[in-house]
């Protein structure tokens, strides 16, 4: 085992091992991960750190090799992942700079391959998708206000929601709108590997508030001003991951 711990960077996280970080270039049965994985030691904690769209962010969403990304990972030692990501607020109380621990998700992608299993019948529990002990980390080390749940639905993307998909997905419960928690998520699961979700809202999506509409500029704009504080979450969270897997 190299890494027990990985945090897969989202939009605007590209880097997060400072120092003495080791690169592994790593080939997989699906390819080669986004980026060459860092691994170095965070709060005592050996941690890979993986960013999710590449540290140049040539990966749109559609196209981020996810199984090459979480094969690599497990081949490491990873038992554990934060998954840090930007999302648009589905919920006018969901605003910009608003931190959110969905519990729920839900899979509105197409054209991605969401399983590691292409032969025979293998059908995998993910009634709750993200981990309960990597949830209850991120909670008690939160310096910020998080909001405690919610669905994430993910979209195929590239292209954002119109303004009735919008409020078509809000009036159905979800609270946050992404384009790579899937099937991230559920190709973890199928490796044994503890998944949990850290969403940071950098806008409200197209039909929540009238007159607004989403934008790319403004996606990184509020990611760039708030990296510092995910950035510290998500090291806090590496320090209170529990050592010991006793979660289902």
């Amino acid at each position: 085992m190299i890494a027990d711990i990985a945090v897969i960077g989202g939009s605007g996280l590209y880097s997060l091992i400072e120092g003495e970080g080791a690169p592994h270039d790593l080939d997989t049965p699906y390819g080669t991960p986004s980026d060459p994985i860092v691994v170095g030691k965070v709060a005592g904690r050996t941690v890979a750190f993986l960013p999710r769209h590449g540290t140049d962010h040539r990966y749109p969403p559609h196209k981020i090799p996810y199984r090459a990304n979480l094969w690599a990972l497990r081949e490491l030692g990873v038992r554990q992942i934060l998954a840090p990501c930007a999302v648009g607020g589905l919920r006018p109380d969901h605003g910009p700079g608003t931190f959110v621990l969905p519990d729920q998700v839900v899979d509105r992608t197409t054209s991605r391959v969401g399983t590691f299993f292409d032969e025979g019948a293998h059908h995998t529990s993910f009634g709750d998708p993200y981990c309960p002990a990597g949830r209850r980390a991120v909670l008690d080390s939160a310096e910020v206000d998080i909001v405690d749940g919610g669905t994430m639905v993910v979209i195929e993307g590239p292209r954002f929601s119109t303004r009735a998909e919008s409020q078509w997905y809000a009036a159905q419960g979800a609270s946050i709108i992404n384009m790579t928690g899937m099937p991230e998520a559920i190709l973890a699961r199928e490796l044994g590997l503890c998944y949990t979700s850290i969403a940071l809202v950098t806008d409200h999506d197209a039909g929540v508030v009238a007159g607004e509409a989403v934008t790319m500029e403004e996606v990184f704009r509020v990611f760039a001003e708030n990296t510092e504080r995910m950035k510290s979450l998500v090291l806090r969270t590496v320090a209170a991951l529990p050592p010991e897997h006793s979660c289902a």
